[in-house]
């Protein structure tokens, strides 16, 4: 850890099933229950034909590509994912879906390639093959020694907060949630005596103050917490007026940083009370390459978000943004034209909560705290139901 600043790394979704599970080298079964796409493998040639030729199989490590050498460039004291795929061999497809995301457990190497402190489950892929699907994952997350949030066999489980230790007797806790919004099915709730995901209808007052609830029971003097949330639709900078009036209430009830995902490319940063809010990560490694629509939000460019936290206040120091591209199903530095586009819509799409973002030589976006005085959403604005 370096100095008394705390740096964590929130990443946003990682998908590693279907096309990307097929390059890897134990490929798990490609059918698929997809109306235009029923072979796995068809995505992985989607990306070839748009890039080139990608190896099979590819290396554990192939997918991160040069995002690995950043992660540890970066040193962060703590790496939070969204892990949007379940790890399972099993054949219970989840009705009423349109995509279904699996990997293979014996894959998981590429997963733990790089590191995750915290995988969070909570989200809309995790249970596409069942119950039975989301007991393995569980399992095949537990046997590699990778830590789990927002899931579990029971309703406690799943709400449990995953504790990242640090020096000092400091600690970061992570809640992982799931919203309907991001096209989450209501029987994928855990209950007391079914498995599932921490779940919520909807950003509502009562579902803030449930999960402020849980903060205030557990948090200590010199705890970090991250609230981990799938939320919101797939394409498109707006944020809707209740997630906004839900994160603030997370950080007005102790939450230190907000990790927002489900958007396949990023979204508006905040910056709320001295506390970072990420409204959407966007997707990190996924098998989209060479698929058409939607080319206005550059779904090809991901981030890697490194936001570090004054340890005694949790307060924004700064956040570095690293930009990448993923390239035959491999995570490469954007270029810098690539990289002022990206510095172009974050800047302006975060501009109306009073962010400020700059873009430093290197080609990393730099977040700055709000100067005092300066505009913005920063005064206490409570939810209405």
């Amino acid at each position: 850890m370096g100095g008394d600043i705390v740096t964590l790394c929130l990443a946003g979704d990682v998908m590693l099933g279907r096309g990307v599970d097929q390059i890897l080298p134990h490929p798990g079964e490609p059918s698929l229950p997809e109306a235009y796409v029923t072979d796995a493998r068809t995505y992985v040639e989607l990306a070839e034909a748009a890039n080139g030729t990608i190896p099979r199989p590819a290396a554990f490590s192939w997918p991160w590509g040069e995002a690995l050498a950043a992660l540890d460039a970066a040193a962060p004291d703590a790496r939070i994912l969204n892990l949007e795929t379940s790890v399972t061999q099993s054949d219970d497809i989840a009705p009423g879906k349109s995509v279904h995301y699996r990997m293979h457990p014996a894959n998981l190497p590429c997963l733990a390639a790089a590191r995750p402190d915290v995988c969070s489950l909570a989200n809309n892929h995790v249970l596409d093959y069942g119950r039975r699907g989301l007991a393995e994952t569980l399992d095949s997350l537990a046997a590699a020694g990778l830590r789990a949030a927002g899931a579990g066999r029971d309703l406690d489980e799943a709400r449990r907060p995953v504790v990242v230790s640090l020096p000092g007797h400091r600690r970061v806790l992570v809640f992982s949630l799931g919203m309907a919004s991001s096209g989450i099915p209501h029987t994928w709730a855990a209950t007391a005596d079914r498995s599932g995901i921490d779940f919520s209808d909807e950003a509502s007052h009562a579902a803030a103050a449930e999960v402020v609830g849980r903060i205030r029971r557990v948090k200590r003097p010199g705890d970090l917490v991250v609230v981990s949330i799938h939320w919101g639709s797939n394409w498109g900078y707006a944020v809707p007026r209740d997630q906004i009036r839900f994160a603030h209430a997370l950080v007005d009830g102790g939450a230190d940083a907000v990790h927002g995902h489900s958007s396949h490319h990023p979204r508006p940063v905040e910056v709320y009370r001295g506390h970072p809010v990420l409204y959407g990560c966007g997707d990190l490694i996924d098998d989209y390459e060479g698929i058409g629509g939607n080319e206005q939000y550059r779904d090809d460019l991901r981030l890697l978000y490194f936001v570090s936290l004054e340890p005694d206040t949790g307060r924004l120091d700064h956040a570095r943004l690293v930009p990448l591209q993923a390239h035959q199903m491999r995570l490469r530095h954007a270029a810098r034209k690539d990289a002022e586009w990206l510095h172009g819509v974050l800047a302006r799409t975060s501009r109306t909560f009073g962010t400020h973002i700059t873009l430093d030589p290197e080609g990393t976006l730099m977040v700055h705290p709000p100067q005092p005085g300066a505009p913005g959403r920063t005064q206490r604005d409570p939810i209405t139901s």
